[in-house]
């Protein structure tokens, strides 16, 4: 279909709430292949909807180049385990600036297919990694709040410099 221009950092659509999903129609199979052929032209490991100035609950995955495209509509966790993991996390809204962030290692989570079919399942490693990091963005949570204040100014403030944005 399409590949859509990027929210960037700090445009306040990315830390506004996504809305659910409640029709599953041709319109919401055409913004999935649009976040789909983002996510690969960014390229990236997963986009949300907002990403794209769409503010949905829709998530696309896909953690290799020759890796299953993976959707979420509505996703939610449904619990975490008490086990954390400590990733690299990024976005493709704030090129260049990565940061180490804790989450849990295990998620459950409930979703639904591009046809409205409920889903649940389990995620571990960097895929719970991602799936949470997502799922933020969805609640309007940017990852740059899951710093320190100290590394959210740093962050910050190399990005500023990397990009030449004030």
């Amino acid at each position: 279909m399409a590949v859509r221009p990027l929210v960037m950092f700090p445009d306040p659509l990315l830390r506004r709430k996504a809305l659910a999903v409640e029709v599953f129609d041709e319109g919401l199979q055409a913004l999935a292949q649009d976040l789909m052929d983002t996510l690969v032209a960014a390229p990236a490991i997963g986009l949300a909807a907002p990403h794209i100035a769409v503010p949905a609950r829709l998530v696309a995955i896909r953690l290799a180049d020759d890796a299953l495209m993976r959707l979420y509509v509505n996703p939610e966790i449904t619990w975490t385990s008490p086990e954390t993991k400590v990733e690299h996390e990024g976005s493709v809204s704030m090129p260049g600036i990565s940061e180490e962030i804790e989450r849990p290692a295990r998620i459950g989570l409930r979703w639904r297919t591009l046809t409205g079919a409920v889903e649940e399942g389990e995620a571990d490693g960097f895929l719970a990694v991602v799936l949470q990091h997502e799922i933020d963005q969805l609640d309007g949570l940017f990852w740059l709040e899951r710093l320190s204040r100290l590394k959210r100014e740093r962050a910050v403030k190399r990005y500023r410099k990397a990009s030449g944005r004030r």
